[in-house]
Order: C-alpha cells, then structure tokens, then sequence
C-alpha cells in the first residue's frame, strides 16, 4: 500500500458525526484515489505551518512515513493570522522555512512532497463579486517554496476563486457552512461559515485536486483511480 499524509489545518481535516456536515478536503480524496492508496489524515483544526510543527504534529508523520508514500502540505488560513505570534508566519519568510520542513520531512524518508495552496474563502460583495480573502500573498509563497524545493503545487486556490466566480454566491452556499437554523441538533441557531466545507464542498475541492494531480508526472499521477474505475463519481461537479 502507498500512503499519503496529510499536514493541514480544519479546511482539510477529518470532522466526527458531532459537526456533520462539516468535511475536509483530505477526509474526501480517497474517493478519487486507487485501491492501494490509504490516506492518514493528520490536517488538525486551527493549525498553520508554525504551530503546527511548534506542538510536534510533524513528528508522527516522521516516525511513520517510508519509501513511496507521499506528504501533501495544505496550509494558509491560520498562517495569516497576524495578531496570534503563536500561528503567525510572513508569507515570504518563515511560511517559506516552514514549508522547507515538511519537504525535509518526506524527502529524508524517500517520500514525495506536494504542496496545495489555501482553498479560497466564500465572500461576495454586494453586487455579487467574489472579495480577496488574504490568502494571496501566501499562495505567492507557497509558490516561491515549491521553486526553491522543487516540489510540485496543487494550485487549489486559483481553481476555487474561478469556480466561485462562476457559480456566485447564492449557489456557493451549498458547498460550505452555511446551515439554516433547526437542521442539526448542535446548531440549533445555523450557521454561516464562510472557510469550512460541508460534504459537496469537501468532494467538490477534493476532485479538483485530483484533476491538477492527474497532470503531473509520476509518481503522483498514479496515485488517481482511472476514469473506468470512477465512472459517473468521478465527476461530480468538478467543473461546476
């Protein structure tokens, strides 16, 4: 079996039956995976590349990684959040060092890294325009790391904004935490969440990786099911 690790924060991690629907984006993948790909999903709710790393979520992954496994580095939100010195990290600087980290990880162990940038927030102006959420500048970043590491990045970002502009804000609702007040007994009042993924936005940005995954070159472009094996399920609503 290969394995795919996975180092996040909540737009990628597992969620228990207590938040339904909430799902991560690495919670979903195995469902665009081949039969011998397991994903561990270590993605953590509120966690950026320095806290990350600080509360030692990098060393189980060291302990267990080998050979042929594949480590995907998804971080951003929290990295932004520059009045908490505890997750703060400038886009150009430390996010940088950071990301260089959870490379050394996977390559001292013969493991392939793959960076993904930030899935863009659901925020609309009044006219229907999709805002900049402050993700930028730390896409710019992870992209100057995947240069200097010379490792692939999944450009989950950009495929979000487009989709998100496409489809506008009434129909954007669907795929993320906006939840009418009665519907789940642990929200009783609803919810509007404009960063976490309900089930649909969790399969929907999951296949849009796998989409930009298929692109790429071996290893990681075998890690995908072939369109026999996922037949109607592979595209649903990948392209919106």
């Amino acid at each position: 079996m290969r394995h795919i690790f996975w180092a996040g924060d909540s737009t990628a991690a597992s969620n228990k039956y207590v938040t339904f629907p909430q799902t991560g984006i690495a919670q979903a993948f195995d469902r665009y995976t081949r039969t011998d790909v397991v994903v561990c999903n270590h993605a953590f709710n509120g966690r950026s590349t320095k806290s990350f790393i600080d509360e030692s979520r990098l060393a189980p992954i060291y302990n267990d990684i080998t050979k042929g496994d594949f480590l995907f580095i998804q971080f951003g939100h929290n990295d932004e959040k520059i009045n908490d010195p505890s997750r703060y990290t400038d886009p150009h600087g430390e996010y940088i060092v950071n990301l260089g980290k959870f490379v050394n990880v996977a390559r001292n162990k013969g493991a392939y890294p793959l960076f993904i940038t930030p899935v863009e927030r659901k925020l609309f102006d009044e006219e229907g325009n999709l805002k900049f959420s402050g993700h930028e500048e730390y896409v710019l970043g992870m992209k100057e790391a995947g240069e200097k590491f010379d490792v692939p990045v999944v450009d989950l970002y950009s495929r979000s904004r487009e989709f998100l502009q496409k489809i506008g804000p009434k129909e954007a609702q669907k795929y993320y935490m906006n939840v009418e007040p009665g519907i789940y007994d642990w929200l009783p009042k609803g919810l509007t969440d404009n960063s976490h993924l309900k089930y649909e936005g969790a399969m929907l940005y999951a296949g849009m990786i796998a989409k930009e995954i298929e692109k790429l070159s071996e290893p990681y472009c075998s890690l995908i099911a072939d369109k026999d094996y996922l037949k109607e399920t592979y595209n649903i609503e990948i392209n919106g």
